[in-house]
């Protein structure tokens, strides 16, 4: 924004008669001592308490209490902004007349340009504006003096002008249809922007023109160089630059001086050196001027291009195209990091230290450097109004001149009657977008509301109308300057008194408040999703399906049904990880594959299985946004993230809620009074989280707290999907269709059958683990959920027991052989490959290339270290793409997997295969985990058979039996410690241990220990 300097406005205090300006405006003053009395314009006023003293050039009404200067005066009575009663006692204008204030849209100073001009006279006229501006504008010439180009020839010559934020004043307004016309028209020459505001605002402007003194090109140099970052210093006019800047100076003489910029050039000019021009920055050089260098018929350009990288480089590149068409080139060589016109204001005078530079030019064409005459400074004659810059400013015209006719005076305005205080009971109309007030004849309707859910923030859009003129505007309504701002807008659109908008908008003010808190409390309410009630058909069959003795083969088998082929660990994996957001640390999950693998297929498949109340999915999250979820709103849910990159940056909060099962983080924000404060948001879990991803090389962090599924990228699953994908087109296909959404809607139900109860695991002090690798640690802990998420997913089939300890009271559930049976067959599968130094895709990769390798040297009957392979023929066997396929091989040539050597041809490479054990002849294994037959026996009807859960895995069928079964062995001692919890008949567990006295839990197995029975 063009800054009024300080000078300015007290010349403007101090030239101008505040006596003749009050009696201009129609007031009679009457002398009293030193001051000056008279009736007060601004209200009924029959005592003259207005008084004016000349010696300070001040004015007081004792009557209303407002007062002030000359500007004061001028903004109050006319009803302008600041900037326009600046403007209106600059051109030395009454503004006003002797009837009451009138808030006029029209505006007082003349306009600067005819509306009905033709483009380029309308840009003429505006840069002729600009011009007169600058001569009027002493912050202007002193930064034209600071540049060293303020003289007055080169002002005038060049019509350089100055944009200080006037222009809009003298335009008609925009709400007009004169004014809205006349904006468009200078939006499309550039020189307005789409927001409203004048292109070149706060700047000094230099237009090129061309031979007849046309407008061609406009550029901008903002003045000011302390503006926000970001701000543009430097401006053209849209679009393709046009013109020759000082196109008299090609004809005149033909050596010319080429610079860099325009202030550059003017430095040149102003130093006596009028054979300058300019191009539009480094790379600026047009089309334009070279076809003018032609017709004019230089001769010699002498460069004078800043003295940094990019000029340098720009005036090589220059010098090339120019000796091409004929015309020698020089360099005028400043010191390194310097420009023309810096230059000029350190090595003074700029006339002769300028003149050396080019006498001593440096020639860029090959061979001997021709003769050349260097032509003479054009002296310039010192005159008066040189010396005097000061006089520039003198064009004003007094305040003291004959005022001009006084408009026709206006009706005065009705005296408003005193509105009611302000009340709560006003009626409003609340929607979710907007809220309406009526009031009287006028209409208040305030947007935005609901995005302010904080005490003491209350920014909102507001219009108010009355018949069919109105004022919109945004502003916060707890800031005092806002609300002044809107209500003095308001009352000269709504041409009412200020007063009366004033107490209607503190009503409006307290209703927005009344709303907010209602608001805000209900923002505040915990709304948990509603959790459907299940009708005694739905929770029969949701029933039969969890007492299923082969539960797991069932929801294996479902899975098939509702599409998803193969990949059974992969399913049952997710499906247990979802199952365990119950459990208060539950399992997280990474799929792995590369693109179109069908990970995203996979994650969806399972996430349908779990009922829309226990699953929260995005596809991307910032770093902050987990912070700021409700507190219990990803509590025992599942938390799904469509790709791994979505949720990078959140990456560290997702590792958190893995570790430490809730999120704390604390923030500043404002209270009621404005001051800052420090609040604390917490979001807590458990939450079981499943994302995807493509990278081979997934985060160590992340890997560490979750289990890592990789997708069977196998030709014989693609050929199971292509089967699967054919058989949905056939009739069988639909009728299975009909039937996924009762499956789905099957599982979801048994799902929500599901309770959150305790697991105890009574043989986990028997369990083994690897622990060669701290990593361990957590794999551990990550075997034992998994055993505890089968356990309570088969919580309709055990008995639940309760644990009563005082007045706490906890339902359980047992963990049985069988449950750790099926979770040893899951860890083999899952966190076998995990703890493999190779990645699954990799170590398949591996078992690819063996196996090609070994086909290769047994057709050619050679040994496996005399075999070369390169890598399209690994991409030909294993159908890899080429990127995954190259990040593959590198792994295993930094494992030492495979050797790289050097091709035959160029650049190119083949590989030997190291390796030469057993790639995935056997099925993972997890070392150092126990058997199950070592912590209870097996039947001898179940030795040696095959369990289904496990053959399942291996894509076997057979067997009725339903996982690693064992015998049930004799109800354990401990037991009759317990109750199940279908028995309310006891409040609290009874163990009689020969006295007939009631025991606690804990007592009891101090009791079986002390006589030695207890396990």
């Amino acid at each position: 924004m063009a800054r009024i300097p300080e000078s300015e406005l007290e010349r403007l205090k101090n030239e101008t008669s505040l006596v003749r300006l009050i009696e201009a405006s129609g007031v009679a003053l009457q002398k009293r001592g030193k001051d000056y009395a008279g009736l007060c314009p601004f209200h009924a006023d029959d005592t003259a308490s207005l008084v004016v003293t000349p010696e300070k050039n001040l004015w007081h009404c004792f009557g209303c209490g407002v007062g002030g200067g000359v500007i004061d005066w001028t903004m109050k009575k006319s009803g302008v902004s600041f900037r326009h009663a600046v403007e209106l006692l600059r051109e030395g204008l009454p503004p006003v007349t002797d009837a009451p204030v009138k808030y006029s849209t029209v505006r007082t100073l003349p306009p600067p340009v005819t509306p009905d001009a033709d483009e380029q006279k309308l840009l003429n006229e505006v840069v002729d504006y600009y011009h007169r501006c600058l001569k009027q504008s002493p912050e202007a010439l002193t930064y034209l003096a600071a540049r060293g180009i303020g003289a007055v020839e080169a002002i005038d010559t060049f019509k350089l002008g100055f944009a200080n934020r006037t222009l809009g004043l003298r335009l008609p307004q925009k709400n007009r249809k004169d004014g809205k016309i006349i904006r468009e028209r200078l939006a499309k020459l550039g020189l307005y922007r789409e927001s409203g505001h004048e292109h070149f605002s706060g700047s000094l402007t230099v237009p090129v023109l061309d031979e007849r003194g046309d407008v061609q090109e406009v550029y901008g140099r903002k003045i000011r160089d302390d503006l926000r970052p970001g701000t543009a210093y430097h401006l053209y006019l849209p679009g393709p630059h046009r013109g020759v800047f000082n196109v008299q100076a090609l004809t005149a003489s033909k050596e010319i001086i080429l610079c860099e910029a325009l202030i550059d050039a003017l430095s040149f000019w102003c130093a006596g050196y009028r054979n300058v021009t300019a191009s539009y920055g480094a790379e600026g050089f047009t089309d334009e001027m070279l076809a003018a260098f032609k017709q004019h018929q230089t001769e010699r350009v002498l460069i004078a291009y800043d003295r940094d990288e990019g000029g340098d480089r720009a005036a090589e590149k220059l010098t090339q195209m120019l000796t091409a068409q004929g015309i020698e080139c020089w360099r005028i060589k400043f010191p390194k990091g310097m420009d023309a016109n810096e230059y000029a204001l350190k090595v003074q005078p700029a006339s002769k230290s300028l003149g050396l530079l080019i006498r001593k030019a440096e020639w860029l064409g090959k061979g001997q450097a021709p003769a050349r005459s260097i032509e003479p400074v054009i002296e310039q004659e010192a005159t008066k109004e040189e010396n005097e810059p000061d006089k520039m400013e003198s064009s004003s015209s007094s305040l003291a001149a004959a005022p001009v006719a006084a408009a026709e005076p206006a009706p005065a305005l009705p005296a408003s009657p005193v509105p009611p205080a302000p009340q709560l009971d006003l009626a409003a109309e609340v929607s979710a977008s907007e809220v309406i007030l009526a009031m009287g004849s006028r209409r208040w309707r305030i947007r935005g509301l609901p995005k302010n859910l904080a005490v003491g923030v209350l920014k909102v859009n507001v219009m108010v109308s009355e018949d069919s003129a109105f004022h919109v505007d945004t502003l916060d309504l707890y800031n005092a300057r806002a609300r002044a701002l809107f209500l003095q807008a308001a009352a000269n659109e709504l041409r009412t008194h200020e007063d009366a908008l004033k107490i209607e908008l503190g009503r409006v003010l307290l209703k927005l408040e009344q709303v907010q808190d209602e608001t805000i409390q209900k923002a505040l309410e915990v709304t948990q999703p509603a959790h459907p009630e299940l009708t005694a058909a739905e929770r029969d069959a949701a029933l039969v399906l969890l007492k299923s003795p082969d539960l797991m083969d069932r929801i294996l088998a479902d899975f098939e049904r509702c599409g998803v082929v193969g990949e059974a660990v992969n399913k049952i994996t997710a499906y247990l990880a979802a199952t365990s957001r119950k459990l208060d640390a539950p399992l997280g999950v990474v799929v792995q594959s590369s693109s179109a693998a069908g990970k995203s297929s996979l994650m969806d498949a399972v996430l349908a299985f779990i009922p829309d109340e226990d699953k929260v999915r995005y596809s991307a999250m910032t770093g902050q946004s987990l912070y700021y979820l409700g507190a219990t709103s990803l509590k025992h849910k599942v938390l799904a993230i469509a790709e791994e990159e979505g949720a990078q940056r959140a990456s560290y909060a997702l590792k958190l809620l893995q570790s430490e099962g809730e999120l704390t983080i604390a923030s500043t924000g404002t209270d009621a009074d404005g001051n800052l404060i420090t609040q604390e948001y917490r979001v807590e879990g458990p939450t079981a989280l499943i994302t995807t991803t493509t990278a081979i090389d997934v985060d160590e962090e992340l890997m560490n707290r979750c289990l890592v599924l990789a997708v069977d990228e196998g030709r014989e699953q693609t050929r199971a999907i292509h089967a699967r994908q054919r058989a949905k087109r056939t009739l069988e296909g639909l009728r299975v269709r009909q039937e996924k959404q009762d499956v789905l809607a099957l599982h979801r139900n048994a799902q929500r059958l599901l309770q959150p109860l305790a697991v105890v695991n009574p043989y986990a002090d028997k369990l083994t683990f690897l622990d060669d690798r701290t990593r361990t640690r957590r794999d551990h802990e990550k075997y034992l959920t998994l055993i505890d998420t089968i356990a309570l997913l088969h919580q309709h089939q055990r008995q639940i027991k309760t644990l009563i300890e005082g007045e706490r009271t906890v339902s359980y559930i047992e963990v049985t052989p069988e449950d750790i049976g099926r979770a040893t067959t899951l860890a083999h599968e899952v966190l076998g490959r995990s703890l493999d130094e190779l990645p699954p895709q990799t170590r398949r990769v591996l078992q690819l290339i063996q196996k090609m390798v070994g086909e290769q040297c047994a057709a050619s009957q050679c040994r496996q270290a005399d075999y070369r392979f390169s890598r399209k023929d690994a991409r030909d066997y294993t159908g890899f793409g080429d990127t995954q396929l190259r990040l593959h091989l590198e792994r295993l040539a930094a494992l030492e997997y495979v050797l790289t050597h050097r091709g035959c041809r160029g650049q190119s490479f083949v590989y030997e295969l190291l390796f030469d054990g057993e790639a995935g002849g056997a099925q993972p294994h997890l070392n150092g985990l126990i058997d199950v037959s070592e912590i209870i026996p097996m039947t001898e009807s179940s030795r040696g058979e095959t369990p289904r859960f496990a053959g399942s895995l291996r894509g076997e069928n057979g067997g009725d039996t339903g996982g690693l079964r064992s015998a049930q062995s004799s109800e354990n001692p401990i037991t009759a410690t317990i109750i199940e919890e279908s028995d309310t008949s006891m409040p609290e567990t009874r163990a009689m241990n020969g006295s007939g006295k009631t025991v606690s839990y804990t007592q009891h197995l101090s009791f079986l220990a002390a006589s030695g029975k207890a396990p």
